[in-house]
This record gives C-alpha cells, structure tokens and sequence, in this order.
C-alpha cells in the first residue's frame, strides 16, 4: 500500500508545528548528501513552496496534478530539481477535493475511490527514490489518513505546548486506525519543535508528557528545533533555506562594515538577513543526521533491505 518503503508521513493534527518546515530542510539536506529525495504536499495551503521559493517564481500547479494522479490515474505532476537532487509534488487548493472526489468515485464503485488512492497514484513516481517525505495537512483527517495510507512510516512534530500534544494524540489515534488497513505502517518518533532557548526545564518536561502519551513505542528525537523568529521569517520571505541564508550572511558585510558604511553615509546593497540563519541552520543538520539514522535503524530492525 505504501508509495514506496521510504516514504515518512511527517504529521500532527494541528497546524504550525513544523511539518512544512521539517520537510523543505531535511528534506533539501538529505538531497545534499547524495540522496534522490521526493516531496509531496498533501496540503491545501501550499507553504513548501514558499519555503523553496518556487511559488514566487510562478511555479507549481495548485495541487492539480496531484489530484488528476488520484482520479484519473495520470503520472503525478512534479517539479524537478527544486534544489539538486530535490524534487516535488506540489501541493494547492486542488488538494482539499482528493477525498471527496474519491468518496464519489467509491459510490460509483469504481476502484480509484478504495481507501489508499493516494499511495497508488504517487507509486509509479515514489519508488524511484531513496527518500519521499510527505507533508500532511492539519485539519484534515481524511487527507491525513491517506498521508498515512501511502508511507511506510510516520514521523510527528509537536511543541511543547498542550495543544500541540492534543495533536499529536489525534495523529495516534489516527495512526491506530490506518493500521488496520496498513499493518506494517511503523511510527518512527516525535520531533519537537519551535522550542524557546535555553528553556531546558519545559523542553524537558514536554519530552517526558509526550514519552508517557508515547508508551515506549517510538522515540522522542535529541535534536530540537529552536524558536528563531527572525530566520523563520527569512526562510519564508526569500524561499531560501536556513543553511542557504547562513552562506549569504557570511558572504556579506561584517557588522564592523556595516557601522563604517552607515557612519559614511553610503547604502548597503547586501541584503539584511538574521544572523540567527546559523542557529536554524545547525539545528536541522543535526536533526537530518538523527533522523536519517533513526529510519535507517527502524528499517533493519524490519528487515528492509535498504
């Protein structure tokens, strides 16, 4: 049933918890460690884009491929080489009718309709990678079961939050149902992100709320993801990545430079970027690194030949 057997659903029933965010650097930092990697956006919001900057430059098709693969069986639309290596499904509007269109076509007993729809139409094209991450919707539990439908794996992100946590409850409770259509469906962990620095006692008060909601089965990643307004909004503004954005501030002005500059009187033509670039950059290194090791691990405890 999975589109491909390195296929993460990243999820959590609620929205701005990082699965977008997860997806576009982790995703583009695995892509930049040799891996053909694949991205899906099962979102109507189409957010990925901007992190990638694709939908600024005009690109994209709402999500009209994507649901077109689903109803009609066509080969998914997808945007190449995004970043090297880096491909995607984009996401839109288009999106939001995938389930009921199959609703439809389940009346009319027509096999496309059969739960799963959406793990068929991206198989032709998932398989030809060695990573497909799917970014799920929020709301949707119906969209989000067929995100769930077509992985091999489920990653949820959360903050520290109570209704983060609510979240990440109902994506168990969601995962518990998936798997009586998709037995070998495997929770690969929980990734926390948006965490304040320095702020150990709720980071580590919220990893042991989500051990207990967890039960020991799946782990709760070391790597966090730290609450960098500034470079969040870089990431988003420009559609340039966090470890994109730390080169370009390295390769501008110094801060010595700027102050002569601005005592001179003279424009600066660099552009003005949060130095916390670097901080956001090194946290999602670190968390591909975790993550990529974890899957692989969970893959030979299954057995899957990688």
């Amino acid at each position: 049933m999975p589109a491909s057997p390195r296929a993460v659903a990243v999820a959590n029933g609620k929205g701005g918890v990082g699965k977008t965010s997860f997806c576009s650097h982790v995703g583009a930092l695995a892509a930049n460690a040799g891996n053909r990697v694949l991205l899906v956006e099962l979102d109507s919001q189409g957010n990925l884009g901007e992190d990638l900057g694709y939908s600024g430059a005009g690109l994209g098709d709402d999500g009209e491929g994507l649901f077109d693969a689903v109803r009609k069986g066509t080969m998914p639309f997808f945007l190449k080489d995004v970043r090297p290596g880096l491909d995607v499904v984009p996401g839109g509007e288009a999106v939001a009718m995938i389930r009921p269109t199959m609703d439809t076509l389940r009346r009319s007993g027509k096999p496309e309709g059969e739960p799963g729809a959406v793990g068929r139409a991206l198989a032709p094209l998932a398989t030809n990678y060695d990573l497909v991450l799917i970014d799920t919707p929020p709301i949707d539990k119906d969209l989000q079961e067929e995100a769930l439908l077509a992985a091999a794996w489920v990653l949820i992100m959360t903050k520290t939050d109570g209704s983060s946590r609510k979240g990440l409850r109902k994506i168990a409770q969601l995962f518990v149902s998936a798997r009586r259509l998709h037995p070998a469906l495997g929770l690969l962990g929980v990734v926390q992100f948006g965490v304040t620095p320095n702020a150990t006692r709720i980071r580590a008060k919220s990893r042991e709320y989500i051990e207990l909601e967890l039960g020991g089965t799946a782990p709760v990643l070391q790597q966090t993801i730290r609450h960098v307004e500034a470079a969040a909004f870089d990431v988003r503004d420009r559609g340039q990545l966090a470890h994109e954005l730390e080169k370009v501030f390295d390769a501008g002005p110094s801060w010595t430079d700027r102050l002569r500059a601005s005592q001179n009187g003279a424009p600066l033509d660099a552009p003005q970027l949060a130095a916390s670039s670097a901080t956001l950059a090194s946290d999602y290194q670190n968390l591909t690194t975790e993550f990529l090791t974890l899957l692989l691990q969970a893959e030979t405890r299954q057995g899957v030949a990688v």
